[in-house]
């Protein structure tokens, strides 16, 4: 009876949650104008968005802030995608992270501990459906 009324409590919880807290974005690319371009995308669906021109300022941001997932580009300055997603990883295993590159090979796709890898240019379709798929498999969140 206990083990029903705790899992019962616990979809209602999260049922709470996913309709008073929108899930929190970072999206970090060391270029402005894309950065700026998936905030455009993805706050008027109903995301938290914080934005990072670099591994290094995404790691900062994901210690100090409550993130949901990470969209995180492979080449930037100072720290690469792949290795921030692995410092990122260190501080908070479950943290959903998708890899986004125009230079992607096998090698790449193997060595990164990335929820899903994605070609740029980015398909608006893909990456808000992978982004959704990502919530809802981490955090069984409802469709965005």
């Amino acid at each position: 009876m206990w083990v029903v009324f705790w899992a019962g409590l616990h979809r209602f919880i999260w049922d709470v949650i996913n309709v008073t807290i929108s899930p929190s974005l970072l999206i970090t690319d060391d270029d402005r104008g894309f950065r700026e371009s998936l905030r455009d995308v993805f706050q008027p669906r109903g995301f938290r968005t914080l934005l990072a021109s670099d591994g290094e300022e995404a790691l900062r941001i994901v210690q100090k802030d409550e993130i949901h997932l990470v969209l995180i580009d492979m080449h930037m300055p100072r720290l690469c995608g792949r290795d921030a997603i692995a410092q990122i990883k260190r501080v908070k295993a479950c943290l959903p992270c998708i890899l986004i590159s125009g230079q992607l090979d096998d090698e790449i796709r193997k060595s990164v501990d990335a929820f899903d890898v994605l070609a740029k240019p980015i398909n608006v379709n893909e990456v808000t459906s992978t982004v959704s798929e990502a919530l809802r498999v981490t955090y069984d969140w409802a469709a965005r």
